[in-house]
């Protein structure tokens, strides 16, 4: 259990003993009790505190980013990403949907506000500081001090669970939907019964970039009591900054008492009044659906019912440690274990479950409703993801990594196209490159193949090979004909780079079919960086059109998000080594392996290294390819470790990517990781526990477990590696001898 601000005059509710902390202590030692579900909710890390079951639809977050101190009331001035900031203090609500760890905009919406006294609707007005905030799996709680109001949270997969102990005298539960994240406005509620309300909202337009623009957020919400009084609110547009004055409202909010009738608009809500006269506990359980309301209502009734908000903390408790536990780590201190099972945690978010309980979901750009017997998943940030997360799904959570890939087939049936960055069946064409080819490649080539791979290949070839209307390659007629981008396309050699990675996968599954042709294609395809090598600055450089260097160039501008016309969210030395496939190719270029090594150790040297961006995360592994240079990647990978990744609010680099940082860490502790993506291999480095032990999945390997195992008195450079007890030479392992193996040991000096 966390908590982080305690006061001596609310002590009180600290010590109330209730089940919640009952379960807490009956599982101390389970892997669930270690997550810290506060890291990652400072330093823009845009993880939120509150509790989602494993891949949940339905999330519960604190919202403290709009109208607190010194923070601007429109989002879009800051870029808010997420719905909580450790630092901030304001409250405004719970919001029941939310994204963990993106860099755009989106959810953060419903937003459920107890209060007290008269009812008040603006949430300046009714805002206020909270404390005593506990945070842990599955649950939330803190003080509303305004109000003097315990708040508490939990929830099942499609279930928002959230209760509200009051005072005595008038309390209040507003529902807000005209507060959000999202760059989409509009709603619409009905209040059914005193103990009943249903809606829908509308969210959409991340990062501004989605075609298919708004799309609606269905919800039912339970209430435990009746109502003494209820009610709707609307508030009126702005219109160039002025209040329209219209159908009578004079600019003023306008309240209708014991409404039932439909209300649509941007601004509006409703509220539930109780009259206690003893302090007393209200629960609200809100559904959610992105197909409709009576799917919504579906998925509250049949998910949690009558279940008690223990009970069902308890149930999703039960299912998190379940799954965490299927990595179990020895040694190491408290902190170790909490960094590495929060990072698992926040692996095991997104993508996440889009289908209702009745198998329902809605199709991307069809406008139909599909239906599914397994799970169809959502929120696929492949820019980000490609690189480590699927690997490590693939590793201890195959089953789950299947239905992501038959999910982005789906996809390719009813978009036809495979997913870029898609979002609740919207493609947002977030970053670039084609990375579900490779999240394909990487997952059949570790013997996950329960899936339809001819038509993962066809698909896979329409992206790599169509020229015209391919909105996965942009810039694809240069890339062919030129070998590379031109300025004349954005991020040029970045853009370069990921097609490269790309066309490496499909060389590798075009080998894995038995087709030569394609395999030779592709492959000479995926060296084509090559000609982007400036070798005066042994660095990659843009080309114009014409083919000449693009000048004036600077290497170093493009860091921290400032623009570079050949890169994407990077710069030359954080795209240097960006080839991981043709590791071989880059050091001769170089002028050799001490020529290789040299410039890679000169990214970290120079403070260009980026642990906080994706371009250059795999880096410090990239010393394994020099023989007697390995012990550079496992100082490097300890000492960003030890930096960047710590057991308090700000203990991740940056934006946590949708768990890509995450999963880094998880790799990077268990001294492995996926180096080349689509490549079924990883690199070795010395482990942070003295043992791990992973659950493997029987349906996709053999071994019932893989033990990797630290040896050491000195805590110095790996001395010997033995697999099974026998003399390992390498520092790279295929994911065939790793998971057949069955045990790794690392010796140190």
């Amino acid at each position: 259990m966390f908590s982080k601000i305690i006061t001596i005059n609310q002590v009180r509710r600290l010590f109330t003993i209730t089940a919640i902390f009952v379960f807490s202590n009956a599982f101390s030692q389970e892997p669930a009790s270690y997550v810290n579900p506060f890291i990652g909710t400072s330093n823009y890390g845009a993880t939120f505190p509150g509790p989602i079951a494993p891949r949940g639809m339905a999330s519960i977050s604190p919202f403290n980013v709009a109208g607190a101190q010194n923070m601007p009331l429109e989002k879009d001035s800051r870029w808010l990403s997420n719905p909580y900031v450790n630092e901030n203090t304001f409250l405004t609500g719970f919001s029941q949907v939310n994204l963990s760890g993106v860099g755009c905009p989106e959810l953060g919406v419903l937003l459920l506000m107890p209060t007290t006294g008269k009812v008040e609707t603006n949430h300046l007005k009714y805002g206020s500081t909270y404390s005593n905030e506990i945070a842990k799996t599955a649950y939330y709680s803190s003080e509303i001090d305004k109000y003097n109001i315990k708040a508490e949270f939990t929830t099942s997969k499609r279930v928002g669970i959230n209760k509200f102990t009051f005072p005595k005298g008038q309390s209040n539960i507003l529902l807000n939907l005209g507060l959000g994240l999202t760059n989409e406005q509009g709603a619409m509620v009905k209040v059914v019964s005193s103990t009943e309300i249903e809606g829908m909202r509308s969210v959409g337009s991340f990062c501004y970039n989605s075609p298919e623009a708004a799309y609606p957020v269905y919800f039912v919400a339970k209430f435990s009591k009746p109502a003494d009084n209820f009610g709707v609110w609307k508030t009126p547009a702005k219109y160039n900054g002025v209040e329209a004055q219209w159908m009578g409202y004079n600019g003023k909010t306008r309240m209708m008492e014991r409404a039932t009738k439909m209300v649509v608009g941007d601004s509006i809500g409703t509220y539930f009044s109780y009259n206690f006269d003893k302090e007393t506990s209200v629960e609200v359980k809100i559904g959610v659906s992105y197909v409709s309301i009576e799917n919504a209502r579906e998925n509250l009734e049949k998910e949690t019912g009558d279940a008690s908000f223990e009970a069902i903390y308890k149930e999703t408790f039960d299912a998190w440690n379940q799954l965490l536990s299927r990595i179990k780590v020895e040694g190491g201190t408290n902190d170790d274990k909490t960094i590495f099972y929060t990072a698992l945690y926040h692996s095991l978010i997104h993508p996440n479950t889009l289908n209702d309980i009745n198998g329902e979901f809605p199709q991307i750009k069809t406008g139909k409703i599909g239906k599914t017997a397994g799970t169809r998943y959502t929120v696929f940030s492949l820019w980000d993801t490609y690189r480590n997360l699927h690997q490590l799904m693939s590793l201890v959570y195959p089953r789950q990594q299947s239905d992501m890939i038959k999910s982005m087939l789906e996809m390719y049936d009813e978009n036809g196209w495979l997913p870029k960055w898609e979002l609740n069946s919207t493609e947002t064409f977030t970053m670039v490159g084609d990375p579900a080819s490779i999240v394909i490649t990487d997952t059949y080539l570790k013997g996950i193949q329960d899936f339809d791979i001819e038509k993962a290949y066809s698909a896979m070839l329409k992206s790599a090979d169509q020229i015209e209307n391919n909105p996965l390659r942009p810039g694809l007629d240069d890339y062919i004909n030129k070998g590379y981008l031109t300025t004349d396309n954005g991020g040029s050699v970045s853009t370069t780079e990921e097609y490269n990675s790309a066309d490496f996968s499909i060389a590798l599954l075009a080998k894995a079919l038995g087709k030569k042709e394609d395999f030779n294609r592709f492959i000479d395809r995926s060296i084509s960086y090559r000609k982007l090598f400036d070798k005066d600055l042994n660095l990659l450089r843009p080309r114009l059109a014409n083919g000449n260097w693009y000048t004036p160039f600077n290497p170093e501008a493009g860091a921290n998000f400032t623009k570079n016309v050949g890169f994407i969210e990077g710069n030359a030395w954080q795209y240097a080594f960006m080839v991981p496939h043709d590791i071989k190719g880059l050091m001769k270029l170089m002028g050799g392996k001490k020529a290789f090594s040299k410039q890679l150790q000169k990214v970290f040297d120079s403070n260009q290294f980026d642990m906080a961006n994706e371009p250059d995360i795999a880096y410090p592994y990239l010393f394994n390819y020099v023989k007697g240079e390995e012990w550079r990647a496992q100082k490097h990978v300890a000492n960003l470790v030890s930096k960047y990744f710590k057991n308090q609010p700000d203990g991740l680099p940056g934006n946590d990517d949708t768990g890509t940082m995450s999963a880094w860490l998880v790799y990077s502790m268990m001294g492995i990781y996926p180096l080349s993506p689509g490549e079924p291999k990883y690199a070795i480095t010395t482990p942070m526990f003295d043992k791990i032990t992973i659950q493997l999945d029987s349906n996709y390997y053999k071994k019932k477990t893989l033990v990797i195992e630290k040896e050491s008195k000195t805590n110095g450079d790996i001395n010997r590696i033995l697999l099974n007890g026998k003399p390992y030479k390498s520092y790279f392992i295929s994911h065939d001898d790793l998971v057949n193996g069955e045990h790794l040991k690392i010796i140190q000096n």
